[in-house]
């Protein structure tokens, strides 16, 4: 796991760019503190910083190949790297070293544009092909790892990390402020933009090429659900049984010890058991707060201490959670109001002593359906079959009542799928509960709006199918992926995802949809699966994710001033209108507000504490 960075124009002085690709590096030195490396020619500047991982006395980066033609600078692994190599020695190929970063190289020179698609892993790479002046580049088909982008007056600028590009003289920091809506209502932008300005996230499974000034993208793989019902349910038991523990053996590739995360869930136990069985003194990471209500410590330890697994815990107070704020802001480079970010970053910091990697569960929920929604989904499903006329009768009439026991899954059910999803909500109910509080009126289309291009891709699906879909391509790769690389790389620590694996996306999208999810129950056919192998109690357990005592410490007068402190300064006056974000905070704090209250003062606060970071304090 590492990061890079890199530029290109026309014409490169080379003693500039070498010390601005140093200061880019530097600014992104957490993801890779054992070592740097930087390439600087005419046109072209790579930097590189290395967390060691696999073939630690090899693998320096930037990376070349056999004559000096191609320089790869690379973050991630690749798990089929073996197999690969393999594949190309054969093909004639020489390597020098026992990285999987040189299958990189030497994959551009047997396959060229169509390498990426052949990788198993997560991975973010740029290779600079000197003969052909070409920069090329790709991200892995989940978005595991981050890349972002800059084409402007004549500069490209590319990386891991936003913040490696405030050192250099031709990007101009500007907020992207027309966004600012979005990102009040879903907690980030559905989309390539950013909140820089001029600033782009290339998606997940995608490449792109620069050649003179020119910049193309393309997506190089599609991820599509396509049932199989020629399986019966116990062949489905065993087939995500041993695709999982392949995966799970393919994530343990590494020269250094691996650890595990445990939650209270069936995603990270079933993570940690199977780990176990190979390595039966693998270390567990878990976090709780001294609020024992919200803690899922005691879960997380009961497991581990049934199968056997040294379990490392660590609890955060109200202090540490609101000091830890504004540097996990400038971490995160784009604004991100979920409070579980916390608890994760203290996590990954305690982890970080022990091991530098760890396997997480994270996609499980969105391959299995693994969210409440889904269920809620199929209820939607069955009403959708009555004909479009009397749906939308029935939620005119339903408008005009008094409220009573259905009113709200009538009126819904007259929408389309893209209508009602509620992630495009996910803090404000609605655009003008949201645009109160905002000190312009941006124009900004309706939430759900942003969606719909990516349900008009899966209309032929069935509704609960379109939501993880749509769920893949948005929510897990904006917010929980972002999420998790940032909170691990801000402690140098390398986090695994063996649920988002080529091999187990294979079994998931050709999972009948009855045994993703169904009217009660989520993630069908992984907790049978579980189930076999984990206690009953823990294949059973309802999803918790990461509760935070965020609602009871902002009645907390201490925390409640913190808050309301940014609530009357300059940036809460400069996008907000204060006087309402004050009353939202003193309606939460006396106990009058609606639900939700929390979410939404986390928001905004969350919104000034980052753009302090990157627009007051540098």
């Amino acid at each position: 796991m590492c990061g890079f960075v890199g530029f290109a124009a026309a014409k490169l002085e080379q003693a500039e760019a070498r010390a601005t690709i140093k200061a880019m590096g530097d600014l992104i030195a957490h993801r890779g503190p054992d070592g740097e490396g930087f390439y600087v020619d005419e046109r072209v500047a790579l930097g590189h910083r290395r967390l060691s991982i696999i073939d630690l006395e090899g693998g320096t980066q930037p990376m070349f190949n056999e004559d000096g033609s191609l320089v790869v600078v690379f973050n991630g692994e690749i798990y089929n790297f073996q197999a690969l190599r393999a594949e190309l020695e054969a093909a004639g190929h020489t390597f020098s070293t026992r990285s999987d970063t040189e299958v990189l190289l030497h994959g551009y020179e047997q396959w060229g544009e169509d390498m990426p698609a052949k990788l198993r892993g997560m991975f973010a790479f740029m290779l600079w092909d000197k003969k052909n002046e070409t920069l090329f580049g790709a991200r892995d088909i989940f978005g595991i790892k981050p890349y972002y982008y800059y084409n402007q007056g004549g500069h490209f600028l590319f990386g891991s990390e936003i913040k490696s590009f405030l050192p250099h003289p031709g990007f101009v920091k500007e907020l992207n402020e027309e966004r600012l809506p979005e990102y009040l209502s879903i907690e980030y932008i559905p989309g390539e933009e950013t909140m820089f300005r001029g600033v782009y996230k290339l998606p997940g499974a995608h490449w792109l090429r620069w050649k003179d000034g020119k910049l193309k993208t393309h997506r190089y793989f599609d991820i599509r659900f396509q049932a199989d019902e020629s399986l019966t349910d116990e062949e489905w038991q065993k087939k995500i049984t041993e695709v999982f523990s392949e995966s799970v053996a393919a994530h343990q590739i590494a020269d250094v010890e691996v650890g595990c995360f445990l939650s209270s869930g069936v995603d990270s136990s079933f993570v940690v058991n199977e780990v176990a069985k190979g390595t039966p003194h693998v270390k567990s990471f878990s976090v709780g707060y001294e609020e024992e209500k919200y803690s899922e410590l005691p879960y997380a330890q009961a497991f581990s201490k049934e199968i056997g697994v040294p379990s490392i815990a660590n609890k955060v107070n109200a202090d540490e959670f609101f000091e830890a704020n504004q540097t996990i802001q400038w971490y995160l480079d784009e604004p991100m109001p979920n409070p579980s970010e916390v608890p994760l970053y203290f996590l990954t910091k305690n982890a970080a002593k022990y091991v530098k990697v760890v396997l997480s569960g994270e996609g499980a929920d969105e391959l299995f359906g693994g969210y409440p929604m889904y269920c809620a989904a199929w209820h939607f499903a069955g009403y959708s079959k009555t004909p479009a006329p009397l749906r939308k009768a029935a939620a005119a009439l339903a408008k005009r009542l008094p409220a009573f026991k259905g009113k709200n899954f009538v009126m819904r059910g007259a929408m389309e799928p893209w209508q009602r999803f509620m992630r495009a909500n996910y803090v404000f109910s609605t655009p003008a509960e949201r645009d109160q509080y905002l000190k312009k009126d941006y124009h900004s289309k309706k939430p759900e709006e942003w969606f719909k291009p990516y349900f008009d891709q899966v209309k032929g699906l069935d509704e609960p199918t379109q939501l993880q879909w749509v769920d893949i391509h948005t929510w897990m790769l904006y917010d929980i992926l972002l999420k998790a690389d940032r909170m691990s790389m801000a402690n140098s620590l390398e986090l695994r995802v063996p649920f988002l694996d080529r091999e187990v996306l294979k079994v998931a999208t050709a999972l009948p949809a009855r045994l993703r999810s169904g009217k009660e129950q989520t993630k069908i056919a992984l907790r049978r699966a579980a189930m076999a192998q984990l206690p009953e109690s823990v294949a059973k357990r309802k999803k918790l994710g990461f509760p935070v005592p965020l609602n009871d410490w902002l009645r907390q007068d201490k925390y409640y001033n913190m808050v309301r402190e940014k609530f009357e300064g300059e940036v809460c006056a400069k996008f907000f209108v204060p006087e309402a974000c004050i009353r939202l905070l003193d309606s939460h704090k006396n106990g009058t507000a609606k639900p939700g209250a929390m979410t939404q003062i986390w928001s905004i606060y969350s919104f000034i504490l980052w753009y302090e970071q990157f627009f007051v304090l540098r």
